[in-house]
């Protein structure tokens, strides 16, 4: 019921030793996030293009090893998550290459963005961060470092995005906040969710099941969504709330803390 397995198909997910155990706790991925980021493999990318802690001053292109100017190429800003942004070099197509516009800021090192990848101007990317192939990263989102972001996915306009994990085709597309959770595939958010990390009262968040209480030996923990599950606008998750795949949190609701399981429908 609470295992990696009752959430989470990992067959196409770039970093399934996240979850070493598909019959550990589906919580594990966030107990292990912080030693798999710090000792991932970040590629060099020290460039007066892109400098540390200002934004980039121009827009840059990134393929297959290289940091170039915008300006060499012709740039078509389609939907990043269908593959259909484009960078032309003449009548030739730079096939997964990535974009980071000018007014992006990127802080730290250990960065590692993947192919057909767009980060729009005014979004802050605090290290360590992973970000998958055809993932957008959208103006004003904000990833506070410990971010590990799937394939198509979307951090979206004014989100707020720390210590969390997407899995792939996971969308958190308006002026969202995620902390200590994680979207499983095909996941969506309404605009405005907001996730809450943090009791008010001091101790560890616990999970409610129909049997029993577990603790889950975080002090924070926000909410982690199964495969397919939805947030409706304006919805709020307290800490430790668990939908499992397909369930939908309707718009202005607040889902309670807790175990809730498939295909839930919370009013």
């Amino acid at each position: 019921m609470l295992s990696v397995q009752s959430f989470f198909d990992l067959d196409q997910f770039d970093h399934p030793s996240l979850f070493p155990s598909l019959e550990n706790q589906v919580w594990s991925g966030l107990d292990n996030l912080k030693a798999y980021m710090d000792e991932f493999s970040y590629s060099e990318r020290s460039h007066p293009l892109l400098p540390v802690g200002v934004p980039v001053p121009e827009t840059v292109v990134l393929y297959e090893g290289q940091i170039l100017r915008g300006s060499e190429f012709e740039i078509f800003y389609g939907d990043a998550t269908k593959c259909e942004l484009q960078i032309m070099r003449g009548e030739a197509r730079l096939e997964g290459a990535s974009v980071i516009m000018a007014g992006a800021f990127l802080l730290g090192d250990q960065v590692k963005i993947g192919h057909g990848v767009l980060i729009e101007s005014g979004a802050m990317i605090k290290s360590p961060a992973i970000i998958g192939d055809c993932s957008e990263v959208r103006q004003g989102a904000y990833m506070r470092g410990y971010c590990l972001i799937g394939k198509s996915c979307v951090v979206g306009h004014t989100t707020e995005v720390k210590h969390s994990i997407f899995l792939n085709h996971a969308k958190a597309g308006h002026f969202a906040y995620l902390g200590d959770s994680i979207l499983g595939c095909n996941a969506n958010l309404g605009a405005g969710t907001k996730f809450a990390n943090l009791k008010f009262l001091p101790g560890n968040v616990s999970i409610r099941t129909k049997d029993k209480l577990v603790d889950t030996g975080r002090r924070k923990f926000g909410a982690i969504l199964g495969d397919a599950a939805q947030t409706g606008c304006n919805s709020v998750t307290n800490p430790g709330t668990l939908l499992s795949p397909g369930s939908i949190l309707m718009p202005n609701t607040t889902a309670l803390s807790g175990y809730h399981p498939p295909k839930s429908i919370i009013r």
